[in-house]
């Protein structure tokens, strides 16, 4: 069989190998080029003259096809197989579940590891409080597949179909350079299903052995500008008199120190936030957290704040919704020493809402939360924690889950 065209861009890249494991599986014939150089020959005007975006991998067909997607690509890869249905799913239901997990898997579950993971890799700037809140989705997700797989090889019916190769193709980074042995221990389903994909023959045909992460990837140090060494310059003496105003006047010119934040200056609280964080964060919510925080909870200490979303109207997909209370979370960076709280993105696509509660230092809402640039676009309503209702909902809101949210809990994000 004569190849069907060549998939332009390097090898050694997880959404390179989509199409390359179709056309294996499926016996198609399909050329690579091996000698492609990113980010040089992606950027060349002949690339760009037929590839706008400068994305790679594409595809050329032999008749003059062009196509973009990695996804896209396998699609059609494998549209040209003799017995696709194996792959594309021999049912309307099999190729329903498929095109769900496929898109799951791009939509969302693969921005978030991108987010979490490329900037330790130096593929962008490194900036916390974005890479924490990609973190927690990348977890989210992680544990979304883990529950999936509990009884499952595959994902859709008992054989290998695109969606297993889509999904286990954007889980090849986090299992190298994320995921340590102690992740894979909390996530045993999906890493006994990572591990029988890659072995599949197949997988090991294109890809060869995976070797799983030992050690997580860390940030690199920024480098220390060096400073250049200033030679002194010599001073004429002056009067003893004139040299003491100098001395004065050197004093008076000295930068004031940064004023601290006013809750700096509140008395004493007998519960420390950050005891409650690592509660929160290192036991299940209910009962274990949410008793810890009745029994320390300091009333005058502290305060609680329902939070509601004005625009929700204007909400489209969810997961561009979940991204809404990412951005403004890392624009609370000022306000993570005096603050906890989870925002849940709740119902459907194209009719969801933003809602939730806040635990802040003080009896107002301070300044380092009002500051926020998008702080406007949230109603924040004192909210009393010995009401026995309020107290139901803070405990489902901090749990993502529970009878009183008030409406299904699609995703969410802790500001911890």
């Amino acid at each position: 069989m004569a190849p069907i065209g060549t998939l332009i861009g390097p090898t050694v890249n997880g959404r390179n190998y989509k199409a390359r494991i179709v056309a294996h599986v499926l016996g198609v014939e399909l050329e690579t080029t091996p000698s492609f150089q990113f980010p040089v020959d992606n950027k060349t005007p002949e690339f760009l003259s037929k590839y706008p975006t400068g994305k790679v991998p594409v595809f050329e067909g032999a008749d003059g096809f062009q196509l973009t997607d990695s996804s896209a690509i396998a699609h059609y890869v494998a549209s040209k197989g003799p017995n696709n249905t194996q792959l594309l799913g021999e049912t309307d239901e099999e190729r329903a579940l498929i095109l769900q997990h496929s898109f799951f898997a791009e939509g969302e579950l693969a921005p978030a590891i991108a987010g979490a993971i490329y900037p330790l890799l130096g593929f962008g700037p490194f900036i916390k409080p974005a890479v924490q809140a990609a973190e927690e989705q990348l977890f989210r997700f992680l544990g979304v597949l883990n529950t999936i797989l509990l009884d499952k090889t595959f994902l859709v019916g008992e054989r290998l179909t695109m969606a297993d190769i889509i999904v286990a193709c954007n889980l090849i980074l986090p299992f190298q350079q994320y995921l340590t042995a102690d992740d894979r221990k909390k996530y045993r389903n999906l890493t006994r299903y990572f591990k029988t994909m890659v072995n599949q023959p197949s997988f090991k045909a294109v890809i060869g052995n995976v070797e799983l992460c030992e050690k997580r990837a860390q940030p690199s140090a920024p480098a220390k500008k060096e400073k250049k060494e200033k030679k002194p310059v010599e001073q004429p003496k002056k009067a003893e008199k004139k040299e003491k105003v100098k001395e004065v006047e050197e004093v008076e010119e000295a930068p004031k120190p940064k004023p601290k934040s006013k809750l700096e200056s509140l008395p004493e609280t007998s519960m420390k936030l950050d005891d409650w964080k690592r509660f929160y964060s290192n036991n299940e919510t209910k009962p274990d957290a949410m008793e810890w925080l009745w029994k320390n909870y300091d009333a005058e200490g502290y305060s609680f704040w329902k939070v509601a979303y004005k625009y929700n109207d204007e909400l489209t997909k969810l997961f561009m919704t979940n991204n809404l209370i990412g951005g403004f979370f890392s624009r609370l960076e000022r306000a993570r020493k005096y603050a906890f709280g989870n925002l849940l993105t709740l119902g459907k696509d194209d009719d969801n809402m933003i809602w939730g509660y806040f635990i802040v230092r003080g009896k107002e809402i301070p300044e380092e939360v009002t500051d926020a640039a998008d702080f406007e676009s949230f109603d924040w309503t004192a909210a009393d924690h010995t009401d026995p209702k309020t107290r139901a909902e803070i405990e489902d809101c901090f749990a993502w889950e529970g009878p009183t949210l008030p409406r299904e809990c699609y995703d969410g994000k802790t500001f911890k």
